[in-house]
């Protein structure tokens, strides 16, 4: 039995700050989170988690109870019964998970629309995935299709261009601020993907120093390890906000991180500019802080806009992504749908071969004629009869199945309907090509010949 394709898990779009920070994984914790989906019923999935979501992509016969599962261990991780985070979970089956799929592989369904860091992302889900075991050939086929869909879209569109030139911008107006940026010490606080972007661009050209603080600690003392540099606990803000001349904002909790009081002490304390990146979704900075003499906020729309002087929007290079991804996605169903067949196909024609090899056997020195007439009715043989017996049934059921079985043999052999027989019906009176009888043997079968 082929897989049907299920995507289960909260993003951006729907989670609140608690359920992402119960959900969210470092890395080292993926492969226990893989057991628990293996132990809830699941042969074949992944554990994709980023700043903008956490999602399980699964592959499984039966998709609803999948789904189910899935949704089962989510909530068990975030301590709550499944109607507790119903309101936040996403659940698509079908062509509709290979579309979320493929638009999330694409950066279509990223807090910034085209930002680069998600394919990675996605990448490293399926790696850990087929490390665990947990990749069979249905979920390798979609996940390979994702990746070739992104590299498309990245290669057929502008869409990328978007969030590179926003961080390019952000790194020109640092610079129109602070000069040369090695001498400038950085604050990250949270790790949106985009925020990661930001500071990833900044340590390029040059930035002196970084600092990681989250409001979990233990994630920020991860990503610093992995970004190779300073960790800070997050109870230590108001000292290291005061060092900090560029500050990125990416926690995105729904409340602000950076209220106009501790901004405003930070200044007294510093006496010199600060260049804030609010990079987050919801926003992190109290607006007052704009409006602070030496504070400098830029929220990604303010980045946005420098980074588009002169130019058209990203809206194009949107629809034209979106426009890539719907052909994959009916070119992979289609696909998939014809790989299905296959062993139908493969059984047709196995049975086909070896009714040939017994007629043969059977024909002796008979001439070609005699051979292939004896062939054809042998192959008809079962599907006469199949067709007889529908064909006795006089209730409506009967008459709609028999229909639908002369409609199949039409689509598979290319027949014409009989003439006066438009509905698959016998209302007007005798076919011109009767069904032939199905007798008993094999010696009786042989001698029968079609009218004609």
């Amino acid at each position: 039995m082929s897989a049907g394709y299920v995507v289960v898990g909260v993003s951006h779009r729907t989670w609140t700050g608690a359920v992402r920070d119960a959900l969210s994984a470092e890395p080292a914790e993926v492969p226990e989170l893989l057991a628990r989906l293996r132990l809830a019923g699941l042969g074949q999935a992944v554990w994709l988690a980023t700043c903008d979501r956490v999602e399980v992509i699964a592959a499984d016969p039966e998709p609803e109870p999948a789904a189910a599962a899935v949704a089962a261990v989510l909530a068990g991780r975030v301590g709550l019964p499944v109607a507790g985070l119903a309101d936040q979970l996403r659940i698509l089956t079908g062509p509709a998970a290979v579309r979320h799929l493929f638009a999330v592989a694409a950066s279509l369904d990223s807090q910034v629309v085209g930002e680069p860091e998600v394919l990675g992302q996605v990448k490293a889900a399926y790696r850990q995935g087929v490390a665990a075991g947990m990749v069979g050939s249905e979920l390798d086929a979609v996940m390979r299709a994702a990746f070739a869909v992104a590299k498309r879209v990245r290669a057929g569109t502008a869409l990328s261009e978007g969030p590179t030139s926003i961080a390019a911008a952000a790194v020109d107006i640092a610079r129109d601020l602070h000069g040369d940026l090695g001498r400038r010490q950085g604050l990250l606080l949270g790790l949106g993907d985009m925020g990661q972007l930001m500071v990833q661009r900044l340590r390029s050209a040059g930035l002196g120093g970084l600092t990681v603080m989250t409001p979990a600690d233990a994630r920020a003392e991860a990503a610093a390890r992995r970004l190779g540099c300073h960790y800070a606990p997050f109870a230590t803000l108001d000292t290291v906000l005061a060092g900090a001349d560029i500050v990125v904002t990416a926690v995105g909790l729904g409340r602000y991180i950076l209220s106009a009081e501790s901004v405003a002490v930070a200044l007294r304390r510093r006496r010199q500019p600060v260049f804030i990146i609010d990079a987050a979704l919801p926003t992190d900075v109290e607006p007052a802080v704009g409006e602070m003499e030496i504070a400098f906020v830029y929220d990604l729309g303010d980045l946005e806009r420098v980074a588009l002087r002169g130019r058209g929007s990203r809206e194009a290079a949107a629809a034209a992504a979106w426009t890539l991804v719907d052909q994959a996605v009916a070119g992979f169903c289609r696909e998939r749908a014809e790989r299905a067949a296959t062993p139908a196909v493969a059984a047709l024609r196995g049975h086909f071969e070896a009714v040939r090899r017994r007629v043969l056997a059977e024909a002796g020195g008979a001439g070609a004629e005699e051979a292939t007439r004896r062939l054809v009715n042998r192959l008809l043989h079962q599907p006469c009869e199949a067709l007889r017996r529908l064909a006795a049934g006089t209730d409506g059921a009967g008459r709609a199945e028999r229909a639908a079985a002369e409609r199949l043999l039409g689509t598979l052999f290319a027949l014409e309907p009989a003439a006066g027989d438009d509905d698959g019906d016998n209302r007007g009176g005798d076919r011109s090509s009767p069904v032939p009888p199905a007798p008993e043997d094999d010696e009786q079968w042989a001698g029968y010949h079609e009218p004609g």
